[in-house]
């Protein structure tokens, strides 16, 4: 018999995710819209999320792996895909025969994409990429003039972009923002130079917020497609995930009674306690214990002890008190005072999407909201 009650969930709301991405395609008139759904779309499921984005005006999807690339293919996805990071031991050839666009920064990429080309019968659609200042992916420029030689020669390549990454876009008015640009117009002129003439691709979602002058031919916006706004803009970006659970017990406790392992936190007067089903192994980090709240029964309420492997505890008072069933809110999209993602970050020292993609776990149900008919 299976059990189908939760000790979880993330609650997923592709209308929002619909409304974000308007609002991004909007913000860049003049250029395609590629949503990035690597990391199994930041941890929200890449494929109802992927249809969602086209429903909304998405005509690119991107991913880190050629794997994810091929999964939404297989979901039925049919739009423009693109992959930019694999291990060297890949063959290329099921993505070329996908009709999938692969990144390439380097000649022996170059070289396995067109071996793999050649098997597969099919030019590849080659994005070759710049490293214009982030150290990570992407051609050293020393290195540009002969990756960009090698791919006009190459039989099995067809380059239809130029691309690269921001390292500080997140940043308003970092000196590196206009230093990439800068190293990017130079490595698109050496490409048109040599014969080629490729799209160009560079924003991701804070360039396509504050940046049109980067918008080019084609925006990447990643985390605001989520609804997590990586700049202090006033954007009406909706936060796509909640994360929640339920009561499942509630009990008195007697002024100097202490609470969970270590007894780290005691009463200081006679209070209520709520269990809710959710610790570490949910998504919950330890090194929130006694820094939290949840959202319960109209209001916050602070989690107290530590954070337990599968449990947290939470004080309630002696008003108020929550029935057994009643839903608490971990975090949400914070419009009527809920924890969100980005107090989770601020208070770990981390960034939002690290909270987000980190909820994909074993125990915790995923559930969709806001689905078209």
């Amino acid at each position: 018999m299976t059990v189908s009650f939760p000790h979880a969930e993330t609650v997923v709301d592709l209308g929002a995710v619909r409304h974000n991405v308007s609002l991004l395609a909007a913000r860049a008139p003049g250029a395609a819209v590629m949503c990035v759904v690597k990391g199994d779309a930041y941890g929200h499921g890449a494929v109802p999320v992927s249809r969602a984005a086209v429903e909304a005006g998405a005509s690119w999807l991107g991913t880190c792996s050629l794997q994810e690339a091929l999964d939404l293919r297989a979901a039925g996805l049919s739009v423009r895909l693109f992959s930019w990071l694999d291990v060297p031991e890949l063959d290329f050839t099921p993505g070329i025969e996908a009709d999938i666009d692969l990144g390439v920064s380097s000649l022996s990429e170059l070289a396995r994409v067109d071996a793999a080309a050649q098997r597969a019968g099919k030019r590849a659609r080659v994005h070759l990429k710049i490293d214009t200042g982030l150290a990570r992916n992407g051609c050293p420029p020393a290195a540009w003039p002969e990756l960009v030689e090698a791919a006009v020669k190459a039989r099995g390549v067809e380059v239809v972009a130029i691309w690269s990454h921001l390292a500080c876009a997140d940043e308003l008015g970092h000196a590196s923002i206009d230093a990439q640009a800068k190293l990017f117009a130079e490595a698109y002129d050496a490409a048109r130079a040599a014969g080629l003439d490729p799209i160009r691709h560079l924003a991701n979602s804070a360039a396509t917020l504050t940046r049109p002058d980067l918008h080019f031919d084609l925006v990447r916006p990643g985390i605001a497609m989520y609804g997590l706004n990586p700049v202090p803009t006033d954007d009406d970006l909706r936060p796509v995930m909640t994360f929640r659970s339920t009561v499942v017990l509630t009990k008195p406790l007697a002024a100097g009674e202490s609470v969970s392992y270590g007894h780290t936190w005691t009463a200081q007067e006679d209070t209520t306690l709520a269990l809710v089903p959710a610790g570490y192994a949910d998504g919950v980090p330890r090194t929130l214990s006694g820094r939290m709240d949840v959202w319960l029964g109209g209001r916050r309420r602070p989690v107290v002890g530590r954070i337990c492997m599968d449990q947290l505890v939470v004080n309630v008072g002696n008003e108020d008190v929550p029935d057994i069933g009643d839903e608490v809110v971990l975090f949400g999209a914070g419009r009527s005072g809920e924890p969100t993602a980005r107090e989770w970050a601020d208070k770990l020292g981390t960034i939002d999407y690290e909270i987000v993609t980190s909820m994909y776990r074993p125990r915790v149900r995923r559930r969709y909201v806001g689905e078209q008919a």
